[in-house]
């Protein structure tokens, strides 16, 4: 097998463990009634089922990131997959409250080491713009289109199967990932643990995050300005800043603070960030409006979510990679951006006799073109300037804003609509405009969180200079320098 075969394959390989991840992220949503009935879990305590995936998968994506390129990102990936899956049949097998939480908190955990490092095994593998471009477009679809694919399969097998098979088709995947990643993928030289390994930073890091990340998911029910959120939440803040003064004295830090300073990186990790609030937005309340205000079921509204991910993977066969080639990775990401403000725009209109056809049809295919052509490029983007050796703590830190930022962003979210809904219905409104009322406020809400990541992108990751590009220096210095951007710029 030559070389180019099989790095193709090996992205394969790496793909289905994100998709694996993704699957999960929504697939467990379309069955949290059915769980709360058979396992007795009460409304409280159901939220936990998602939280502790939530808490484990953003507490440890900077350290495995760093991990990977300490001792090599193919056996942090192998690790990941294998603890998922075996986490996977263990939730299959729950047969009480206690035991699927413990299985979704070590699902987190191992997803968080598979997906801490799979951008950074893509751009070492993937070092020409080309290739690299056609990559992230297949990565793309697998992101994006995943939350939507795991709707509808969690609508197939919960209302045709049983809940606990969304969790066993899990088994035959992570298999499959782990026998062919272990063929295919190539590890890297990893810096080694030589020089000492920041056990006292990463345990930090960790805690802190696990700290932030669970007064997130808990601020909701016990309310954002409560002594609990904003007592555990200054902690978490204490935590990273005593964090960063470590960091900041050590010779061999976990998080050198150097890759703070990369423009494209933070850039690019903060627009990304606004937008997985927008998305997230739009599947979680998307969901909630179609099946308690338009009576769709679990399969349906599983179906109703398809343009978005045909349009996503449309995009992501290689037109995308072409228009990036074509008019360069910003121009390419505006267009994104503003179509996906434009879709959310037209969520935020629909009221409670609004048609699927043509109305959230059109939305929903709007906001697969957006995402379609908006995270391949931000990938791209972020990774361009990432020295080699720290490509796995870029990758970690650029999924890790992501996850905090979607965690917020929806938290926020459902509180904003759930209290702009009571206070409809206290006015009198009857149940189904006063739940409108909440979702669309959170569409305007989820749209200028995009728009604001349209902002980040034109003030900051403008490239440096839109000329020709300097032929005395080396074209991969020039290809960072410029974001992709064409010579014709």
């Amino acid at each position: 097998m030559n070389s180019n075969t099989r790095r193709w394959l090996a992205l394969v390989v790496v793909c289905f463990g994100q998709l694996m991840i993704m699957l999960d992220s929504t697939i467990v949503n379309v069955a949290l009634p059915t769980i709360q009935r058979d396992l007795g879990f009460t409304q409280a305590n159901l939220t936990w089922v998602v939280n502790a995936y939530l808490i484990a998968f953003g507490s440890f994506l900077l350290v495995a990131g760093r991990a990977g390129d300490l001792i090599g990102r193919k056996k942090v990936f192998l690790t990941g997959v294998v603890l998922f899956t075996l986490a996977s049949v263990y939730a299959g097998f729950s047969q009480g409250a206690t035991g699927l939480v413990i299985a979704r908190f070590l699902q987190g955990l191992g997803g968080s080491l598979a997906g801490g490092v799979i951008i950074a095994l893509i751009v070492t593998e993937f070092t020409q713009p080309a290739a690299r471009a056609q990559a992230m477009s297949v990565f793309t679809f697998v992101i994006a289109g995943g939350g939507s694919i795991g709707l509808l399969a969690g609508g197939v097998i919960t209302q045709w199967v049983n809940w606990h098979w969304i969790f066993f088709i899990n088994l035959p995947i992570g298999i499959a990932t782990f026998l062919m990643g272990a063929w295919l993928i190539q590890e890297n030289k990893g810096l080694g643990l030589r020089h000492g390994v920041d056990v006292l930073g990463a345990a930090i890091i960790t805690g802190a995050l696990m700290l932030g990340v669970y007064t997130i998911v808990t601020a909701n029910e016990f309310g954002w300005a409560s002594a609990h959120t904003l007592g555990i939440g200054g902690v978490s803040l204490a935590m990273i800043a005593a964090f960063l003064i470590l960091e900041s004295r050590l010779a061999n830090p976990i998080m050198p603070l150097r890759i703070l300073r990369i423009r494209s990186l933070t850039g690019a990790s903060a627009a990304r960030a606004l937008l997985a609030t927008g998305m997230f937005t739009n599947f979680f309340m998307g969901v909630l409006y179609l099946q308690h205000v338009r009576g769709f079921s679990a399969f349906e509204t599983g179906l109703a979510f398809l343009p978005t991910t045909i349009a996503i993977g449309v995009l992501s066969a290689g037109l995308t990679a072409r228009l990036v080639a074509r008019f360069g990775a910003v121009r390419v990401l505006i267009f994104g951006l503003t179509t996906i403000i434009a879709a959310l725009a037209l969520l935020a209109a629909a009221d409670d006799h609004a048609t699927y056809v043509p109305w959230i049809f059109v939305a929903y295919l709007m906001l697969g073109v957006g995402a379609g052509t908006s995270f391949m490029p931000l990938l791209t983007i972020s990774m361009s300037e990432v020295p080699a050796p720290d490509a796995g703590l870029a990758s970690g830190f650029s999924n890790l804003a992501m996850q905090v930022s979607a965690a917020i962003g929806l938290a926020a979210m459902g509180t904003i609509s759930a209290e702009e809904a009571r206070s409809l219905v206290a006015q009198g409104d009857p149940i189904p405009v006063a739940l409108t009322g909440g979702f669309q406020l959170a569409f305007v809400l989820a749209a200028l969180c995009v728009s604001a990541g349209l902002a980040v992108v034109l003030a900051v990751l403008r490239p440096a200079s839109g000329g020709r590009p300097d032929r005395r220096v080396p074209e991969h210095t020039n290809r960072e320098r410029a974001y992709a951007e064409p010579e014709a710029a």
